[in-house]
C-alpha cells in the first residue's frame, strides 16, 4: 500500500477536451484537475484554487502586485459585491479567497505589514480596475526616523525572488567614525561622502577580521546615501548568481518610475566563496555573474552598486575582482591601534584599557570589554576577534 507521504509531489493538469479540435467554434475554456497532497497547507490549496480560472480560460486576464507598509485597516478587496469562498489563518499570514461578478481575487496578507495579491478576470479593465481599487490608499509611508533608514531584503520564496521592506538602525557616520582606525576611517570618509554623479566603479569590497564593523559601516553607508541611492541585502547570494531569472529581477530593478528612480545598493555578506581565488571552478558561474553585473553586459544602463563583505585576506580573493577600474573601493577593515583602543574606551575606563595588549582590538572586544566582559590579553596572545557580528 502506498501512502500520500510516498507518492511523489504532484503538479497542475490541464485537461484539453477533443472536441475543441472538433468544432472550432466551441467553448475554449478547458477543465483543469488540481491534484494535492497531505504536504500542502491549506493557503497552499488557496494559492492554487485560485489559478483555476485563469488556467482554464473563464478569466484570462490576470494581475498580481506585491504591496510594503499595508495599513492594518486596509480592506484589500474591492467595494463591488463579493463572496468569499475561502479564509486560511498561519502562523503570521491570513488568506482570503473572493469571487465576484467576473472576477476572482486572492489576498495573502502578513502581520509585518506585506501583502500579496492577485486577480483575474473575463476582461482587461475589470482586472485592473479590481486591483487599483483593492491598493488604493492601501499602503502608507515607511515610519522611519533619525536612527534608521529603509532597506530592503530580497531572498527566494515559493512564487521565486521576494523583496520586502524593513526599517532598520542606523548610525550617522560621524557618529561611529572611531569606531575604526584612522587609514580606515580616512577610506570611509570618501565613500560616505560620494553623490550619484561621482560613482566611478560598481563595486565595494570591505574585507578583513571578524567584528571589526564591517556591517556596521555598510548601515552607515546606507543611510549617508539614502537620499540618491536604496540599499538591498540580499540573503541569499549563492541563489541569486546560481538563478539567472533572480539576477534579472533584482538587477532590471522593482521600481521602474524614472522620474524616481534611486541607484540601488546590493548587499552581499560574507560571500568568501563567491570571490576567492578559486571561485570560477568551485561556484561556476556565479563569479562571472557577478563581474558582469558590475562590469558587463547585464550592468549597462542598470544604476547598480553592489556591497561585499568578506574576512578573506585580499591576496586570497579572485584577481578579477580587485582588478583596478571595477572596484568604487577596497577597504581593509582591520583592529583599532592600542592607542586608539584605549581612547575608544575612555580615561573613566582604566582597568579595562589595561587589557589591551600592542596588537589593538577589534570593535568587537572592545565592545565586549565595554560591557563587563573580561579576558586577558598579553603581548604574546594580542586580541582576536570575539565573534561579535558588527
Amino acid at each position: 500500500m502506498t501512502t500520500s507521504r510516498e507518492r511523489p509531489q504532484e503538479i497542475l493538469h490541464l485537461v484539453e477536451p477533443h472536441e475543441r479540435h472538433a468544432d472550432p467554434g466551441a467553448d475554449l475554456t478547458l477543465p483543469v484537475v488540481l491534484n494535492l497532497t497531505d504536504s500542502n497547507s491549506p493557503a497552499d490549496v488557496m494559492d492554487v484554487l485560485s489559478l483555476r480560472p485563469f488556467a482554464s480560460g473563464e478569466q484570462p486576464w490576470s494581475r498580481s502586485l506585491q504591496l510594503e507598509h499595508v495599513k492594518a485597516e486596509a480592506p484589500l478587496r474591492p467595494a463591488a459585491e463579493s463572496k468569499v469562498i475561502r479564509v486560511a489563518h498561519e502562523k503570521s499570514k491570513e488568506s482570503v479567497l473572493y469571487e465576484g461578478d467576473g472576477w476572482t481575487l486572492l489576498t495573502n496578507r502578513w502581520k509585518h505589514g506585506t501583502a500579496y495579491l492577485a486577480v483575474s478576470a473575463v476582461s482587461a479593465e475589470l482586472a485592473e480596475s479590481i486591483m487599483d481599487e483593492c491598493t488604493l490608499d492601501a499602503t502608507e509611508p515607511p515610519k522611519t526616523d533619525d536612527t534608521n533608514v529603509q532597506m530592503g531584503f530580497w531572498h527566494t520564496g515559493p512564487r521565486g525572488p521576494v523583496r520586502t521592506e524593513r526599517a532598520i538602525s542606523a548610525d550617522t557616520w560621524t557618529d561611529i567614525r572611531a569606531n575604526y582606525t584612522s587609514p580606515v576611517a580616512d577610506a570611509f570618509d570618501q565613500v560616505m561622502g560620494l553623490r550619484r554623479d561621482e560613482v566611478t566603479g560598481r563595486l565595494l569590497l570591505l574585507h578583513g577580521p571578524p567584528g571589526t564593523g564591517k556591517t556596521t559601516a555598510l548601515r552607515a553607508l546606507a543611510r549617508s546615501w539614502d537620499e540618491w541611492c536604496q540599499a538591498d541585502c540580499v540573503l541569499d547570494p549563492e541563489a541569486l548568481f546560481g538563478t539567472p531569472s533572480y539576477l534579472m529581477q533584482v538587477a532590471v530593478g522593482y521600481d521602474e518610475d524614472d522620474e524616481n528612480r534611486r541607484w540601488r545598493l546590493l548587499i552581499l555578506e560574507d560571500c568568501d566563496e563567491l570571490i576567492r581565488g578559486e571561485a570560477k571552478d568551485a561556484a561556476g558561474q556565479g563569479l562571472s555573474r557577478l563581474l558582469n553585473l558590475t562590469d558587463g553586459m547585464l550592468g549597462q544602463g542598470r544604476d547598480v552598486l553592489v556591497a561585499i563583505t568578506t574576512n578573506e585576506d585580499l591576496a586570497r580573493l579572485h584577481p578579477a575582482v580587485v582588478r583596478p577600474g571595477r572596484c568604487l573601493a577596497q577597504i581593509e577593515v582591520g583592529p583599532l591601534t592600542q592607542a586608539e583602543a584605549v581612547s575608544w574606551l575612555g580615561e573613566d575606563d582604566p582597568d579595562r584599557a589595561a587589557q589591551i595588549g600592542s596588537g589593538g582590538a577589534t570593535l568587537a572586544e572592545l565592545v565586549a570589554l565595554r560591557n563587563g566582559e573580561k579576558r586577558p590579553v598579553t603581548e604574546s596572545a594580542p586580541a582576536t576577534a570575539t565573534g561579535f557580528y558588527l
